[in-house]
């Protein structure tokens, strides 16, 4: 029998690059960072060639964007009850949050026309 704190947590499988899996269970109020550290400090065994030497060089995507460090599982409106897949990477920094943004802002400034003669 599943009682509501198990339905209220989330379920992650977070996937390296090397393309090895592994699923979590964390509470909404977890955040990116709290996720690394987790992790971190809960390593799993199979992912020993990919360890790195510290939780804050770990950052979560999930659907193609990082995720900065205080953002919560909650925030994100992840359904209950399911898995969601995230990609877990090792960077020492993260993009500017609006730098996406303002590189497609630049983008439309450029002409894409072609000249027929």
């Amino acid at each position: 029998m599943t009682n509501q704190r198990d339905l209220d947590m989330v379920h992650l499988r977070l996937i390296l690059v090397s393309g090895k899996t592994q699923d979590f269970t964390f509470s909404p109020n977890d955040s990116a960072t709290d996720i690394a550290k987790h992790v971190f400090e809960n390593w799993p065994a199979g992912w020993e060639e990919e360890r790195v030497s510290s939780p804050s060089i770990l950052r979560l995507i999930f659907q193609g964007r990082f995720l900065h460090g205080n953002v919560t599982l909650g925030a994100l409106k992840l359904p209950p009850g399911r898995t969601t897949v995230m990609h877990l990477v090792a960077r020492e920094t993260l993009p500017e949050p609006n730098s996406h943004g303002q590189r497609n802002r630049e983008k439309t400034t450029e002409s894409n026309c072609c000249l027929l003669l």
